[in-house]
């Protein structure tokens, strides 16, 4: 059994009429005006062959054997409720095309009509289709944009540009070179390159090449046939192979033995995969997303890595800024992950002290934002909060942030980082805002035209806001 292909999207207007003279009539007319016009005699199969953002219309006879009119509306409906349907009725028809403007149809046109009736339908059909579809796209947009905010928190520049760079490369078909220190979320960006792709349906499957015994690494990844080594009784599918459809995320990719790099860059050149034991070459639709903490340009010039794999790989890389660069975020990402936290033991949420906020700003975070997700946990645990080279008992003395140059630079620095940490939170208005920081609303006002902060950028402004940004 074959199955027939999709409709071209270049296509405009499909017609559907077994009455060969209207239809061929019909089709020069809509081809004259410059429409690509498939024309087809019956409605079998039609509803499966058309995707649910295909940018045309369909114009269909009601009375035809077989699938008639009003069942192919509702088969296209059922797929996209928004695809507009023309339908064609004859002399007397007219209750019946009511009843067809009911069930969803576009438009009717009775037996006899004028052509610039036809196109005139049809190119109103067509500028709603447009409209429905740019509508779409943009709720995507905007859905990815969210999705994003949820997963990768942070308002400091390097993640806003990592969130930009991240919507930008998701719906390639590029492999992405990840470069990020350990706990700086690598598999985190990985998850949101695929549920942001057009592979979002197919398998995520996430490996770490570093915690694979080198015995056993190519079987894992490429599979093997029976009797292809010792104890190999049944054929084994490779990650690879499993992935197929989808995204493989490759962690520790520095950690790959040379000779499988070579048969990685077989694979990611050919995108075909070879079992061991076995002769077949198998093709594959995969991407492949690896990950390293390592500097891969200079592993390459140790010998360490092969230098050809590298620049193969090393055409989209996204670097993750580790948690030391993003000293505004600091604040926003413990609360979320406290909340989380709370929420999630069904305990009280708890509210950090002046004292411990200056604890987390001043830690530069070694095992990035893993280490602070810890650190939150046992906060909401209730447990002191104790950060790795910090004895919570000594006096909290001052340290320089990055890229401060004195003590004023610093008050500044930390400063913005609090008042930007409590902005990203959820608060209905200004005064609100001003008492969590327990300042003046004047004063606010002051300090958020300093620092460059605006409070309508990160919330949706009611009345009570709007009078309080009055001049």
């Amino acid at each position: 059994m074959t199955t027939e292909p999709l409709i071209d999207s270049r296509t405009q207007v499909i017609l559907v009429d077994d009455d060969p003279h209207l239809r061929q009539a019909l089709s020069q007319t809509l081809d004259l005006a410059g429409l690509k016009v498939m024309p087809l005699s019956d409605a079998q199969g039609l509803a499966r062959r058309i995707e649910a953002d295909w940018p045309g219309v369909v114009v269909s006879d009601i009375r035809m054997p077989g699938i008639d009119g009003l069942q192919l509306l509702e088969q296209l409906h059922g797929q996209d409720p928004e695809l507009p349907v023309l339908l064609i009725t004859g002399h007397g028809d007219v209750p019946l095309a009511v009843q067809a403007m009911r069930a969803g149809a576009y438009d009717f046109l009775e037996k006899p009509f004028a052509s610039d009736a036809l196109l005139d339908s049809v190119r109103r059909a067509l500028a709603l289709r447009r409209l429905v579809l740019d509508n779409r796209s943009l709720r995507m947009a905007l859905s990815d944009r969210q999705a994003l905010s949820t997963r990768l928190v942070g308002q400091s520049a390097p993640m806003l540009r990592l969130r930009e760079q991240i919507g930008a490369l998701a719906p390639t078909r590029a492999d992405v070179l990840i470069l990020g220190e350990t706990g700086a979320g690598k598999e985190v960006v990985a998850r949101a390159l695929h549920d942001l792709s057009s592979r979002r349906d197919g398998p995520f499957v996430a490996i770490n090449a570093g915690a694979l015994a080198e015995s056993v690494v190519e079987s894992e990844l490429f599979g093997h046939e029976p009797g292809a080594f010792t104890g190999a009784q049944k054929r084994r599918i490779g990650k690879f192979e499993f992935a197929n459809g989808g995204t493989l995320f490759l962690d520790e990719i520095e950690s790959m033995s040379l000779d499988v790099q070579v048969k990685l860059l077989r694979l990611l050149q050919e995108r075909v995969v070879e079992r061991l034991g076995g002769n077949q070459l198998i093709p594959l639709d995969i991407r492949i997303i690896a990950a390293t903490k390592e500097d891969l340009r200079q592993a390459a010039d140790q010998g360490r890595f092969r230098a050809d794999l590298y620049y193969r790989l090393n055409v989209a890389p996204l670097r993750i800024p580790p948690l030391r660069e993003r000293g505004e975020d600091i604040l926003l990402l413990f609360q979320h992950f406290a909340d989380a936290a709370s929420q999630r033991h069904g305990l009280p949420g708890h509210t950090l002290q002046p004292a411990q906020r200056t604890l987390l700003m001043r830690h530069d975070w070694p095992g990035n934002v893993r280490e602070l997700q810890n650190a939150a946990e046992r906060f909401a645990l209730g447990l002191e909060l104790a950060l790795d080279g910090n004895n919570p008992s000594e006096p909290l003395a001052a340290e320089p942030t990055p890229g401060s140059g004195n003590l004023s630079d610093q008050v500044e620095y930390f400063e913005r980082s609090l008042i930007a940490a409590e902005l990203a939170r959820s608060h209905s208005s200004l005064r609100s805002l001003a008492e969590a920081l327990g300042i003046p609303r004047k004063t606010l006002h002051d300090k958020l035209r300093k620092h460059g902060l605006n409070f309508a950028d990160s919330h949706s402004s009611g009345t009570d806001d709007l009078e309080e940004n009055r001049p």
